[in-house]
């Protein structure tokens, strides 16, 4: 499988964007690609257009691993789902490969997918998501991912905007909710009890 080579100072690009439609590439492929070049983020368009990404900065990366902290630390004492990191690629019905910054799935869910299928990129939408927008990140991008997690079966999505304390909630069958620097966002009733403390996110960025 092909090796994307970059430069160290080609790292401030925001992101490329690669058509595959007309080669009819596999699951499997792209996983292979993924594989092969751990450094970059890939996803997979439902339009079969691959997106590459360079690391995100230090900033962004700790806040992704403090939402998906809390939202493990919930899971392990609820027990009705497992939570997965931004490494977590998922394959949506709709042929799109994404990997939210962190996500949740209801263990029926995940016991039902066979081990080849845990595996690899498990063919399966996440009943919870979070995004946090980064600079390799327009907010219009993000959005539109949220809207295909709904489409997909997600019941609820946030999409953390930390730079200005934005938080927007995604719901099934409801217009996005907009909060402004609100210090916690609670996941009731898709998460009961699960409360996302947001202030030190919103520090990393004063």
């Amino acid at each position: 499988m092909a090796r994307v080579i970059y430069r160290p100072d080609q790292l401030n690009f925001k992101k490329i964007t690669l058509n595959v439609a007309s080669i009819g590439f596999t699951p499997d492929q792209f996983l292979r690609l993924c594989d092969d070049n751990p450094e970059l983020d890939f996803e997979l368009t439902a339009r079969k257009e691959i997106i590459i990404m360079p690391p995100c900065g230090a900033t962004t990366s700790w806040q992704e691993g403090e939402a998906f902290a809390q939202l493990h630390l919930w899971a392990k004492r609820n027990k009705t789902g497992l939570a997965f990191p931004s490494s977590a690629g998922f394959t949506l019905p709709n042929g799109a490969t994404r990997a939210p910054d962190a996500a949740w799935l209801r263990r029926e869910k995940w016991e039902s997918l066979s081990r080849r299928e845990r595996d690899k990129l498990a063919p399966v939408c996440p009943d919870f998501v979070i995004e946090v927008k980064s600079k390799r990140n327009t907010m219009a991008e993000l959005h539109e991912k949220m809207r295909e997690y709904l489409k997909n079966g997600s019941q609820m999505g946030w999409l953390i905007q930390p730079g200005r304390g934005h938080v927007y909630i995604y719901r099934q069958g409801q217009q996005p909710e907009h909060l402004k620097h609100p210090q916690s966002v609670s996941g009731d009733p898709v998460l009961p009890g699960f409360t996302l403390d947001l202030t030190e996110i919103w520090q990393s960025h004063d």
